[in-house]
């Protein structure tokens, strides 16, 4: 038997760092919502009791590194379950890139194994198991919009953004989540607001919500990275209605309202930076669909 399941990527329209947690962990506020790029996952049962990953892309681990491993092992060790799976990654999401890649490939597996094996578990159940794996997986079970608060493992739905196209691109390099946290100085951080992108968005309002994108990191990476400055103001230079680093990095993406110029900027930055694409916001959680 087996069973298949669209991963989409996220961008982040807001994110703040408000402490550090007793756990480690710093304590955020940010908006996530889903775009049309996708990995896809292949669940197919095996005769032997084994965790097998296989990836289109040779670069990511197909050990217990991968999140997609780890949430395949997690319901088996939580349901005792002895059936082994082989799971194929079709890698489309560039790795380490700040768009939760291997966060959604996890959910997609988690999603997955409860139709493979008929477990029956809720999407709280799910998102709970998600919560012991990473920080955006939760948010990846369902997707769409949503704001995650907590260590990023308590969500809040919201509506779907003012349709869009979004132009991402990335530098050919790769960015230590740790290391960016690491380098944060909260008191000198920019603190975006996160209430008002919040409003902005359930009021339907594209330019508000353009304005409001701020990301408590982005100074951090750019510091260190001068690609990634270079990239965003690129794409303010070629009018991108809001632009803004996702996640920890490195990939930057320019919200446009209008096709013409999404291909316009799209074909600017191709040959400039190592991997560009112009897709459109989801921010529904039929993008799973």
């Amino acid at each position: 038997m087996r069973i298949v399941e669209k991963a989409p990527a996220k961008i982040n329209l807001s994110l703040d760092v408000l402490h550090k947690r007793d756990d480690g962990y710093h304590e955020v506020n940010m908006i996530m919502t889903t775009i049309d790029l996708s990995d896809r996952i292949e669940i197919i049962e095996q005769p032997t009791d084994d965790i097998n990953i296989v990836s289109s892309a040779t670069f990511i681990p197909e050990d217990r590194r991968n999140l997609a491993f780890q949430a395949a092992e997690l319901i088996k060790q939580n349901y005792n379950i002895n059936q082994g799976i082989k799971i194929n990654i079709n890698k489309h999401i560039p790795v380490a890139a700040g768009l939760a890649g291997g966060s959604s490939d996890a959910a997609a597996t988690i999603r997955a194994l409860n139709k493979l094996w008929d477990l029956n578990m809720s999407t709280t159940t799910m998102m709970d198991l998600a919560s012991q794996i990473g920080s955006d997986v939760s948010f990846c079970i369902n997707g769409g919009t949503a704001l995650a608060s907590g260590r990023g493992n308590d969500i809040q739905p919201l509506p779907s953004p003012p349709s869009c196209w979004v132009v991402l691109a990335k530098p050919d390099l790769s960015v230590s989540t740790a290391e960016v946290y690491g380098g944060l100085n909260l008191n000198q951080a920019d603190h975006p607001n996160v209430s008002a992108m919040v409003r902005a968005i359930e009021q339907q309002d594209y330019r508000r919500m353009c304005a409001l994108m701020g990301n408590t990191l982005e100074n951090v990476t750019m510091q260190k990275y001068l690609e990634v400055k270079q990239i965003k103001e690129h794409m303010i230079r070629m009018d991108a209605d809001g632009v803004l680093m996702s996640g920890s990095g490195p990939t930057v993406f320019g919200l446009i309202r209008h096709e013409s110029r999404a291909q316009r900027i799209y074909n600017s930055l191709n040959g400039f930076c190592h991997y560009v694409h112009a897709v459109r916001l989801y921010g529904a959680q039929s993008a799973l669909d």
